[in-house]
């Protein structure tokens, strides 16, 4: 049988190809209601141990849809005990199928504590998700947020330009400089909107109580802030005292490189005056570089990752204490007014 395709039926399928091939940037994060109470449950319930899970749903468009999670079994360094845990996975995704619940893996949610999630681990398993999924995100929940009536939930991606460089494992000044990249470009926060059906809003509707707040409410307020300051201060010294101890290694390889400048400009000096007595005697004149001298071996310059991770959490930790402190004096002020009254 002859092929009857015509150029432009071949040239509209190639079209459409590459138009499904091209995704558009992901601009939300839809994850139903109960999927949120499923993983603050999880994280609460084995706080301050840090847990994760799976994420499921569907990726449309733009936004991508949360409709389900579970919990993954907390993890050993044993590989027997590793391999169970996939195979407990692969089982859940299967019998999730079964009930015709949505089983695509759009990512997977972790808890924090205080604030603390910049990680080399987590770019790591940010790598290993994008070898089979064009588009994820990690949810991040600190439970420890809650007490101060907080919501600590965050969507987040690694950017495009961040993840060339951590393949190619080059994370030099040059580098750097030609991506124009810097510690606030690694993660990417993406806005999460909570969705829930149209009966759970009903039901949510008639559960509202129209009492009118007394003074036994006010008197429940929290007031006291102190034990989680502390310990953000507290973090927020170690990572001052890590971010030290980087920029020590930067000086260090400053000073060896200087250092290792000044030995080659004397032995090219050197070899200048040796080769200009060798051409009066009608010599051959020596190169003027020896790669096989030990002074021309170029030093390793440091990778600035580290830094750039500490110098996000130092971020996340003062802005920890900036919204706390804020809502401290809303507070206060609150029972000020109240105690005038």
């Amino acid at each position: 049988m002859a092929n009857t395709t015509t150029p432009t039926m071949a040239r509209s399928f190639l079209q459409v190809a590459a138009t499904e091939e091209v995704a558009p940037p992901l601009r939300a994060v839809q994850i139903e209601g109960l999927a949120v109470l499923k993983i603050i449950k999880h994280c609460k319930e084995f706080s301050p141990s840090l847990v994760t899970g799976q994420l499921l749903g569907l990726d449309v468009g733009s936004v991508l849809e949360v409709t389900n999670c579970f919990p993954f079994p907390i993890r050993e360094e044993d590989e027997e005990i590793e391999a169970e845990g996939a195979n407990y996975q692969l089982e859940m995704m299967r019998c999730l199928r079964e009930v015709n619940v949505d089983n695509n893996t759009v990512g997977w949610y972790q808890s924090m504590l205080f604030g603390c999630f910049q990680t080399v681990e987590l770019i790591e398993t940010f790598m290993n998700y994008q070898e089979n999924i064009r588009r994820c995100v990690c949810i991040i929940y600190d439970p420890s947020r809650a007490n101060q009536g907080v919501l600590a939930l965050k969507a987040l991606k690694l950017s495009d330009s961040f993840m060339d460089l951590y393949r190619n494992n080059n994370f030099t000044g040059e580098k750097l400089r030609e991506k124009n990249l810097s510690w606030v470009d690694i993660f990417e926060e993406i806005p999460i909107k909570v969705s829930n059906s149209a009966l759970i809003s009903a039901f949510m509707t008639e559960l509202e109580d129209d009492t009118p707040v007394t003074q036994c409410d006010y008197d429940r307020l929290q007031l006291s802030t102190s034990p989680y300051l502390e310990r953000n201060v507290e973090f927020l010294i170690e990572c001052m005292d890590d971010l030290s101890m980087e920029q020590q290694k930067f000086q260090y390889y400053y000073r060896n490189l200087s250092r290792q400048q000044a030995q080659q400009q004397a032995w090219l000096q050197k070899r200048r005056s040796e080769n200009m007595s060798r051409k009066a005697a009608g010599e051959e004149p020596l190169p003027e570089e020896d790669p096989l001298n030990p002074i021309f071996k170029p030093i390793p310059e440091p990778s600035r990752l580290d830094s750039f991770l500490i110098t996000n959490q130092i971020a996340n930790y003062c802005n920890q204490i900036n919204g706390v402190s804020g809502q401290s004096f809303s507070r206060l002020y609150l029972m000020k007014a109240l105690h005038e009254n």
